[in-house]
């Protein structure tokens, strides 16, 4: 049988429909519709599972500034009750320890203190106050002397001196509390020209009345710092701080053994330049007390 070009048409096309709209000959293509969709609802899963994240550290996020917000309002009033109850506490030894700075112009007061058990203590937290005080200034020559930290500071350095003034109170400082003398002249050199005169003088007296004693003198004296530290205080604009460590330059004048050990500095251009200027001051006081100075260091020059 033949088969002519129109019918060979007819089934080509025909075949060729069968082959479009058939699907078992395209089983593929439904499966790839299908994965697709899997993926999409995969990614949608995904999408939900990240927003409920998203929304739990958001909560979180929240409830942690809260949090922070509350610790901060607590840190601030913990700061402030520190505040107020250290300015208490200084109000309350300022106003304490004037009042035994007072007292301790007795020597009654003062045996009571060094038989208290408390004095090595006492004295210990002294020395420290005294330190921290300085180190806490900002370099200022103006001070608020009304202030209750300076007369805290002030008053300490006072009993001190006071105690140093009796016999058994400078016993016990050169026996039980050199550290405390080494803090005192350590800070006296710490100390700017100018500043702070109050306590320079307060100082200065403590180790005048401690070098009374002769083993406090030699112990005092024997610092290598001990020279140049009377050197640099006579540098002082304050009159009455340069009239002190004139009190005990000649303190150590008048101990000839001790003299000897130190002539040498004495001697030295710098520190005599010091007194020969002081020797013309218009201070009375400090002009007598230079020159006198002047005088013994010739005689004692002259008998070495």
């Amino acid at each position: 049988m033949c088969i002519t070009l129109p019918q060979m048409y007819f089934l080509e096309t025909t075949y060729s429909r069968i082959l479009v709209f058939n699907p078992l000959y395209y089983p593929f293509c439904f499966m790839g519709l299908e994965k697709k969709e899997q993926e999409v609802e995969q990614m949608r899963m995904d999408c939900e599972h990240f927003r409920a994240r998203l929304e739990i550290a958001q909560a979180d996020s929240i409830k942690e500034k809260k949090e922070k917000l509350a610790l901060r309002q607590q840190l601030n009033e913990l700061k402030e009750q520190l505040l107020q109850q250290a300015e208490y506490c200084t109000e309350m030894g300022a106003a304490t320890c004037t009042l035994l700075w007072s007292v301790s112009s007795s020597e009654e007061v003062v045996k009571a203190i060094l038989g208290g058990g408390k004095a090595l203590k006492f004295f210990n937290l002294t020395g420290q106050t005294m330190e921290s005080f300085v180190r806490s200034l900002d370099g200022n020559s103006k001070q608020e002397l009304d202030s209750d930290e300076n007369q805290f500071v002030f008053a300490l350095a006072g009993i001190l001196t006071n105690v140093a003034a009796i016999a058994c109170g400078r016993e016990f400082l050169v026996n039980s509390s050199r550290v405390l003398l080494d803090t005192t002249m350590q800070l006296l050199g710490d100390l700017k020209p100018g500043q702070c005169t109050k306590l320079k003088v307060l100082m200065l007296m403590t180790l005048y009345n401690v070098s009374i004693n002769l083993k406090g003198l030699k112990y005092i004296s024997e610092s290598p710092s001990f020279v140049p530290l009377l050197s640099w205080l006579l540098k002082d604009p304050d009159p009455e701080v340069c009239l002190h460590v004139l009190r005990l330059v000649q303190s150590v004048v008048l101990e000839t053994e001790v003299f000897s050990k130190l002539a040498s500095q004495f001697h030295d251009s710098m520190f005599l330049q010091h007194i020969i200027t002081i020797s013309k001051s218009q201070n009375f006081s400090l002009r007598t007390l230079a020159q006198e100075l002047l005088e013994d260091f010739k005689v004692l020059e002259f008998k070495g």
